[in-house]
């Protein structure tokens, strides 16, 4: 669930970046969840032709993700088959996380990766060959404009999985057969722990992504015939700094229009970007908590296991040997001089358990995310309501269960502080009430 404050966040970047009408739209699908076209134009009261072209600047920007399924008809008429239409509310936010996905790519692929990547954050979604067109209109008549340059810049994106083929316009969502019907019709009792079934908007996302050997292949582009007039025409309208136009899109149904459907439409990964930046955040904490070298440590198992992280939010890292580890990191600044007795004394500062039979390492991330999560909320706590209110924050945390009130109050002194951390819903109270009725 997104939280009214999520919201208004998401409402307010969506209005900076794409203006009021956009904003409208999506503020309706955020605080009602999973639409179609009439009810957007009842909720927003905007026309038909508005909330047509939003939608699909929307989609286009990677904000709304469109999907259709069938519907029963009214009595004596025939199924038919319906769009709707939902927020992506981690993309809307991920706007204001641009500068430091610029500032990744440029630092690991260098400048003209990130004018490639740059393009895509601002246009959302693009063809190679719309790629190409906009790079020619930023070159100087006095400089020759060399394709293979921005080829090789497209590739090492591709290679690096900061890009990433678009999803399916609008999937259509088969209807659930007997065998997978809700777990809701067998009653509560009846279900299984741990059998969750996913939601239609779950549905939808999983539909529309490409198939994993096709999202990063770019093999199969066409890459001659730049200078087709046609091509040059469909994107004299995205001009550098300007807004991308959605001309080329069907205004009914939020489909591509055909002749376009034939080239491949890509978009930021911020799935990697997301991933990188969470590494950066765990080898910066291992690196302030710890010392030097088992950041080096650290970053040197992330970069061995990236390749193998099913998710971006996983638990623990893959299991990697010794050998490797020594390999990777003697290959880092910093690394050179560690020999293999210190690599495994940082394993354990960094939590790794020393192994039984085959030298395996696999990192615990989880607790590290944690530990730097609660620290950053001590420091929060402790700036808004003082040190005595951090004192009792950090007590609880750390404890990790619940405490009788008058127990903890008294052992701390700290009376005043827990109310005002019980007001701001910093801690939360559960009431005890014996068979007496106290």
């Amino acid at each position: 669930m997104v939280s009214q404050h999520g919201i208004k966040l998401a409402v307010y970047l969506v209005s900076s970046f794409y203006g009021d009408h956009n904003s409208k739209v999506c503020e309706c699908l955020l605080r009602r969840g999973t639409l179609t076209l009439a009810q957007i134009i009842r909720f927003t009261e905007l026309s038909r032709e508005i909330v047509r072209h939003c939608l699909l600047a929307l989609i286009h920007q990677n904000c709304v993700q469109a999907f259709s399924i069938q519907q029963e008809g009214a009595f004596g008429e025939a199924p038919k088959v319906v769009t709707h239409y939902m927020a992506l509310f981690d993309n809307i936010i991920h706007h204001m996380r641009f500068p430091k996905f610029i500032a990744i790519v440029k630092d690991e692929l260098g400048g003209e990766c990130e004018k490639v990547f740059e393009a895509l954050l601002q246009h959302g979604r693009l063809s190679f060959n719309q790629i190409v067109d906009r790079e020619k209109q930023t070159v100087s008549k006095e400089e020759n404009f060399d394709v293979d340059h921005v080829k090789e810049s497209f590739n090492k994106l591709v290679n690096g999985r900061f890009v990433e083929r678009c999803p399916a316009p609008e999937p259509f969502l088969a209807p659930p057969s007997d065998e997978e019907t809700p777990a809701k019709k067998r009653g509560a009792k009846s279900t299984k722990v741990g059998d969750v079934s996913e939601s239609i908007e779950q549905r939808a996302l999983a539909a529309a992504a490409p198939m994993e050997s096709l999202r990063f292949l770019a093999e199969t582009l066409n890459w001659s015939d730049f200078s087709d007039k046609s091509s040059e025409e469909k994107f004299t309208s995205v001009k550098t700094g300007e807004k991308r136009k959605q001309d080329f899109l069907e205004t009914d149904g939020g489909l591509l229009d055909q002749d376009e459907k034939k080239e491949v439409l890509w978009r930021v990964n911020f799935e990697e970007l997301i991933r990188r930046l969470r590494h950066q955040a765990c080898i910066a904490n291992a690196k302030s908590r710890l010392n030097d070298e088992c950041g080096i440590i650290l970053g040197a198992i992330l970069e061995l296991t990236r390749s193998s992280e099913s998710k971006v939010n996983i638990g623990s890292t893959a299991s990697v040997s010794i050998n490797d580890i020594y390999d990777e990191v003697i290959k880092k600044k910093g690394g050179l001089g560690m020999n293999l007795e210190r690599i495994r004394a940082s394993l354990v500062e960094l939590g790794c358990e020393m192994p039984m039979l085959v030298e395996e390492y696999s990192i615990d991330l989880k607790s590290i995310i944690d530990m730097a999560q609660n620290e950053e909320v001590e420091s929060i706590v402790l700036k808004r309501y003082g040190r005595e209110a951090y004192r009792m924050f950090r007590f609880l945390s750390k404890s990790g269960r619940l405490h009788e009130t008058d127990k903890s109050v008294n052992s701390l002194d700290l009376g005043a502080a827990f109310s005002r951390l019980l007001e701001h819903h910093g801690v939360r109270m559960r009431i005890n009430m014996s068979e007496e009725g106290k």
